[in-house]
């Protein structure tokens, strides 16, 4: 197993195990199923293991574990504040608690603020008095390190980076989200501030293994490398000195083994031009079957009337190349929860987006058809309830 360093010089595992897709028995996880996969996983140097307090039954399994096999002083923990959950300190304070006893330790290595999509949420948790909370619990020794998970857009996870003195970031990043979200500017902003990053979803969740066009997995195969489509995503990830850990849901014993093998073996610039264009033909296929033509150059922007035209499109054609639902959960997080509204329906049709658009797209045209597919009635109610909740006492602007 190779080792990457913390901001503080701790090795971690540059193969982390997301704890989220356990097999489920019944109404259950399977304990001992998972048991496995995790010891298989230590033994073999995984020394990262991430969890958060909505994954139902997580933190207990992976508490229960760790404490049987004796085990817990031998790795980091990460968990989560479910900051969309509170309003207080008083309940900041309960979770805390409660996921320290699900996990049968008293402290965190590695604790996040939840699924931040704008800065505004970060802003909420400030003026509720979560700074006072961190730093007890860091001089306690309750917290090691303090951090963020973050799904929204490039320009709020660089506000967010930049406002505190954060020990460790997580973001969501693969060779197909490399604009999209933080990004790989954001990943590079946190890597020259000092800042580990945690890769979450490097494979989609998958879909760049079990989602792939027949002719990507074809481009793959003849490419003399002997690599299949997971060890491609991951070793893209790990040629890039500026990220930490790689977290990956295993949930076989299969999948523990190829992980590990590629996480002992694929180190920074190792990939050739010829790797990196094989990647570029991989996402031409991928792209394909997309609804427009977006690269993603962002020369449309700034909108004048905050519209996230990139954003949206990308979404849109997530709708066709990945599923319906992928596509709209997408347009929520980094399109619907942001403070700022972006929606298409801002749109006042001044053309200066077309002007700029180096494919010369109708962007005005198409923006009403990408909203029409992302944001269907129910869909649109249930985004506005979110934003209302999620935005709750904070100050307009």
């Amino acid at each position: 197993m190779q080792y990457r360093r913390d901001k503080y010089g701790e090795p971690l595992s540059v193969l982390g195990f997301g704890c989220m897709r356990f097999t489920r028995k019944g109404n259950t996880l399977d304990l001992d199923k998972a048991e496995k996969e995790i010891m298989a996983a230590y033994e073999a140097g995984v020394n990262y293991f991430d969890t958060a307090y909505i994954y139902p039954g997580s933190e207990v399994l992976l508490g229960t574990v760790l404490a049987r096999n004796g085990i817990r002083e031998k790795v980091h923990i990460a968990t989560k504040l479910p900051q969309y959950m509170i309003s207080s300190l008083a309940g900041v304070e309960k979770y805390f608690k409660e996921e320290l006893s699900r996990l049968q330790t008293d402290y965190v290595d590695y604790y996040l603020m939840h699924h931040l999509t704008d800065a505004a949420q970060w802003e909420r948790l400030k003026h509720a008095g979560i700074l006072q909370w961190i730093d007890e619990k860091k001089k306690s020794g309750a917290i090691r390190n303090i951090g963020f998970s973050y799904h929204g857009n490039t320009e709020n996870f660089l506000k967010i980076l930049a406002d505190y003195e954060w020990d460790f970031c997580q973001i969501q990043y693969n060779y197909l989200d490399e604009t999209a979200q933080a990004g790989r500017a954001g990943l590079q902003a946190a890597a020259a501030r000092g800042i580990p990053v945690i890769i979450m979803e490097p494979l989609r969740g998958g879909k760049l293994v079990n989602g792939l066009p027949q002719e990507a997995r074809k481009a793959f195969a003849d490419s003399g490398r002997g690599w299949g489509p997971a060890e491609w995503g991951l070793r893209w990830l790990y040629d890039q000195p500026e990220v930490t850990v790689v977290l990956s849901g295993m949930n076989s014993l299969e999948m523990v083994a190829e992980n590990v093998h590629t996480a002992c073996e694929a180190e920074p610039h190792h990939l050739t031009e010829a790797d990196f264009a094989l990647l570029e033909k991989v996402k031409a296929y991928i792209h394909a079957g997309e609804k427009i033509g977006c690269t993603g150059c962002r020369y449309c922007m700034p909108c004048p009337k905050g519209v996230d035209i990139p954003g949206i499109f990308r979404c849109w054609n997530a709708m066709y190349t990945e599923t319906k639902a992928s596509g709209r959960t997408q347009f929520a997080q980094t399109v619907g929860l942001t403070k700022a509204p972006a929606f298409a329906t801002q749109c006042v049709g001044c053309g200066k987006c077309e002007q700029h658009c180096p494919q010369s797209l109708p962007i005005r045209e198409k923006l009403k058809e990408a909203d029409r597919a992302l944001r269907p009635l129910p869909y649109k109610i249930g985004i506005n309830v979110v934003r209302a909740f999620m935005f709750r006492g904070s100050k307009k602007g």
